[in-house]
């Protein structure tokens, strides 16, 4: 029998959705129901790479692992990676479908929907429930042609629809509000009722706030969910998050990011963020970057030429300069890897107009932007301590040149990743995830003066953070009521 389902749209972006999704699958799971997260459309930078050699969007593969299964390119069929402010990389079902601008894509994403319900459709083969995930907001109506992120896809799929808001920045009862009055009669029909997310304070002073929007939308509430202080401890998948993590400060060694225009894959930073000795300044344009920092990281990109450019324009190549000369260490990953070579080359126009940039001259690399991409899984050590390393690989490119005769890691496969100076204090590699490996954290960071936290096991605390946020929804969401609105196939 075919997977019940239930969606979660949210009356705008950044409601929370993909966190209240990764809790209710962990509730569900807990429950002793099998369950599977699905997101039809994601815009995010931010990917994981699935055991079937695709791509999904970050909190997909979180959700995943609420479910306590392996991620699927089914889980997310549509990823939208922006490359400029007015095109992206199109991802379906986990492969590269190609480039697209931003309208040429609303004209065409309809065409997309026969992928997003084979998806869909495996899914419900796999499991008793599916938890989905909206994009954006419904209540953009001038985007409803075509749609295939929200009601666009609920009324195609025939799946229920309870409404996210967001009280913490405010306006929620107009938000809830506001989009009944603009869902026409038809995508109405789907909603059964609403959640108000990120709630502080004391819950009875919101109690005229609910009586409003039941009167004025004669929609359900399925609770009041507090302020998930777990979020802090999950990867997140939005660059939007970068806004409220631009400094977590919390010890002596002291660890810059500069905020490239398409930084990418930036949760390879949260494990270090977490250690009690560790200070990780997200430095955002404008800024500097700190002249008392002990590594300064160069993080992935979806445009690495154009975040050269970036980057020069904002100083930091200078920044770079005078922080070599103080003694200070250095380490690109990815995109930051490319970086850091002497040339990025991109005949084919991969990532933007054909062309060539000098890259920043601190590793003896260059490289080559050219396919098919690197979508796989990896593991190795690091050659310099020993420590044990597992993540994966994400990108187009091949990078080659006489530091290369200096890797970084030593790869499981038989194969080197990475370059490292000749005075070893400039390194990269192609290894995303590399820092979630406890053993290899701490040797890194007694490099820096430091010996990591003991008894610090990142993955345990995302395990802890995830069964923190099913509590919370069991407290103060009516999580039985929610999944008995799930609907089965129409």
């Amino acid at each position: 029998m075919a997977a019940r389902a239930l969606m979660l749209q949210g009356t705008g972006s950044d409601v929370g959705k993909s966190l209240l999704v990764a809790g209710l699958c962990r509730a569900l799971r807990r429950r002793g129901l099998s369950v599977r997260p699905f997101k039809p459309q994601n815009m995010s930078n931010n990917a994981a790479v699935t055991p079937d050699g695709g791509e999904i969007g970050r909190a997909q593969a979180l959700q995943a692992r609420a479910c306590g299964v392996q991620p699927s390119v089914h889980m997310n069929p549509v990823l939208l990676k922006p490359q400029s402010d007015i095109g992206a990389q199109v991802i379906v079902q986990g492969r590269v479908f190609g480039n697209a601008r931003a309208a040429d894509y609303q004209a065409r994403k309809g065409e997309l929907l026969a992928a997003v319900l084979d998806s869909f459709a495996r899914l419900r083969t796999e499991a008793d429930v599916v938890v989905v995930e909206g994009a954006g907001s419904p209540a953009e109506v001038n985007l409803r042609a075509g749609d295939i992120a929200n009601m666009g896809f609920a009324a195609a799929a025939g799946v229920p629809v309870v409404l996210v808001g967001d009280i913490d920045r405010g306006g929620v009862i107009a938000g809830l509000v506001g989009t009944h009055a603009l869902l026409d009669a038809a995508d109405r029909a789907w909603v059964r009722g609403f959640l108000i997310n990120k709630f502080r304070g004391d819950v009875r002073l919101f109690d005229g706030g609910l009586a409003t929007i039941v009167e004025r939308t004669g929609w359900r509430s399925f609770g009041v969910v507090p302020w998930l202080a777990e979020a802090a401890l999950l990867p997140a998948e939005d660059a939007v998050a970068l806004d409220t993590r631009r400094a977590r400060r919390g010890g002596a060694i002291r660890i810059a990011v500069p905020m490239l225009s398409r930084i990418a894959n930036f949760d390879d930073f949260d494990p270090l963020a977490l250690e009690p000795e560790v200070s990780v300044a997200m430095v955002p344009p404008g800024r500097p970057l700190p002249g008392d920092a002990d590594l300064v990281i160069l993080p992935g990109s979806k445009a690495t030429i154009a975040d050269l450019a970036f980057l020069r324009a904002q100083g930091w190549d200078v920044d770079l300069a005078g922080h070599l000369r103080r003694g200070g260490r250095v380490l690109g990953i990815c995109g930051g890897y490319q970086m850091l070579g002497r040339t990025v080359a991109d005949p084919q126009g991969i990532e933007g107009p054909p062309g060539a940039a000098a890259g920043l001259g601190l590793l003896d690399v260059e490289t080559v932007l050219s396919g098919p991409k690197v979508l796989t899984a990896a593991a190795g050590t690091d050659r310099a301590t020993g420590a044990a390393v597992a993540g994966y690989e994400m990108h187009m490119g091949r990078t080659d040149g006489p530091d290369r005769a200096r890797p970084l890691l030593d790869l499981d496969d038989g194969r080197t990743d990475g370059a490292v100076s000749a005075d070893g204090r400039v390194s990269g590699c192609y290894l995303h995830g590399l820092f979630a490996a406890d053993g290899f954290r701490a040797a890194f960071l007694a490099v820096l003066g430091g010996s990591g936290a003991a008894g610090l096991a990142y993955d345990a605390t995302v395990e802890r953070a995830l069964d923190g946020l099913a509590d919370r929804l069991e407290e103060h969401a009516d999580v039985t009521g929610l999944l008995s609105v799930a609907a089965p196939p129409p």
